[in-house]
């Protein structure tokens, strides 16, 4: 039999997958095995401005929703014109204990510094939670929200909605099938920052500046220190802060690795180091380059992962040309090196991939048997995948759940703790959730709360 197939063939069986996981379980089936069966979900918003906004409307097309949430009168008044019937807060907490029987899940979608206060309470409510990525702002939140959710059984996904795309999903058959051979190194890098941080930006701006009226700027600060407001935090360049964001590593690296952390089935690292421009202490670095090593899972090698971001005089940071020859690297994009070739995606998300043998690239694809299901609905289908597992009943139907998410966003972040540890190469117990060659470093893993504010 060949060892190849045309992509016709290839388009054919995705499609057909796609059917099955959109038509598998009828109404009688989901009675049987969930409350929510027959019912419309109530559905809260959590932060309804920037992503908040379309994630809260691709919700609201699969149930009602009965509550929106921001710190921002604005952004809260124009959302209200969408779900005019929808009852308005500032203060999550509020919203969960005035609304704790009316809501059956809630959409997270606040900076990431308060992701997991928002989304762990809601879970210990008992909602379901669609929490964006990076899932949470430190290590230990990440691990929290991954138990949290386990506990109570509740359905849950991040938003990294590349994982909805078939192309994600084909790529990690293919990697899982053998294509290119045992992969032993994952290179990803990316486009980001493009928000203010170092080195043009060190330090907190200085002056007097008047809280707007329509900021709730307390709300804002959540569980971050205190600090006086200025514009250069609400609403999109808190990203670049370490109080509020999680830089261009947490942004993006839950999309752009992805593919290759769920192809590979990794887990805990064991160490993770970074090299980076000297960080400060307000904002991230303007460059860094981090190395994870992953242990060998069953008969999978071990698996080094490399992250590249920004410049470094001047020179975007890449993976190493003897990897790259031949390939137009894309802004933004992740490397598979196995033993027998290579797996290239131009793509943030994993979806657009390439398989590389040699000097050519090989536009057919092997023959690996069709083995996840398909969704193909990009942002929306992650939504229609989250409510479909929970009219179920079934968590794992949703590919992104906390389960798997948890453990992607804490390698990730790990990345972040190992910058600020200034190039010391951090050991980690991966079940205890704690560095074991340097207890400074833990005092990154997971971070004191403001007064008020708690998982």
């Amino acid at each position: 039999m060949s060892r190849r197939t045309s992509r016709r063939q290839f388009l054919r069986n995705t499609t057909l997958a796609g059917v099955g996981f959109w038509v598998a379980g009828g109404s009688t089936a989901l009675a049987k095995k969930s409350r929510w069966a027959n019912e419309r979900l109530r559905i809260a918003g959590i932060g309804v401005g920037g992503k908040g906004s379309s994630d809260i409307d691709h919700a609201g097309q699969l149930g009602d929703v009965v509550a929106i949430c921001d710190i921002d009168d604005n952004t809260l008044d124009k959302k209200a014109t969408k779900f005019p019937n929808a009852k308005k807060f500032n203060d999550f907490r509020e919203m969960l204990h005035a609304m704790e029987k009316d809501i059956d899940a809630v959409t997270v979608s606040t900076p990431d510094h308060t992701h997991a206060p928002a989304a762990v309470m809601a879970m210990k409510m008992k909602k379901h939670v669609y929490c964006q990525k990076p899932l949470t702002h430190s290590v230990y939140e990440s691990r929290v929200m991954r138990e949290t959710a386990k506990q109570y059984g509740l359905c849950t996904q991040m938003g990294n909605q590349g994982t909805a795309e078939n192309g994600l999903r084909r790529a990690v058959e293919l990697i899982r099938g053998g294509a290119i051979g045992p992969v032993r190194e994952l290179h990803v890098w990316t486009n980001r920052p493009i928000w203010p941080q170092s080195p043009k930006v060190t330090a907190r701006p200085t002056g007097n500046f008047e809280i707007p009226k329509h900021v709730h700027w307390d709300l804002f600060l959540g569980p971050a220190p205190e600090r006086e407001y200025a514009p250069g935090y609400h609403p999109f360049a808190w990203r670049g802060w370490w109080d509020f964001g999680t830089g261009a590593l947490g942004d993006m690296a839950c999309h752009t690795a992805n593919m290759g952390f769920m192809a590979l089935k990794l887990g805990y690292p064991v160490s993770v180091q970074a090299e980076s421009e000297k960080p400060n202490s307000e904002t991230f670095p303007g460059w860094a380059r981090i190395v994870w090593e992953f242990p060998a899972r069953g008969d999978m090698p071990p698996v080094t992962m490399f992250w590249y971001e920004g410049k470094r005089d001047e020179k975007k940071l890449l993976p190493p040309g003897h990897l790259t020859q031949g390939l137009k690297l894309s802004d933004s994009g992740s490397l598979l090196v196995g033993d027998d070739g290579k797996l290239f995606s131009p793509n943030d998300y994993g979806a657009d991939f390439m398989l590389v043998y040699g000097k050519n690239v090989d536009k057919n694809v092997p023959i690996v048997p069709v083995s996840l299901p398909r969704n193909g609905g990009g942002d929306e289908g992650q939504k229609k995948e989250w409510v479909h597992a929970i009219h179920e009943g079934k968590p794992e139907i949703a590919m992104a759940n906390f389960d798997y998410a948890g453990i992607l966003a804490e390698s990730v972040l790990l990345g972040n703790v190992a910058i600020r540890a200034e190039g010391k190469r951090l050991e980690w117990d991966g079940p205890s959730c704690r560095v074991t060659n340097d207890n400074d470093a833990n005092s990154y893993v997971k971070t004191e709360y403001r007064k008020g504010w708690s998982l």
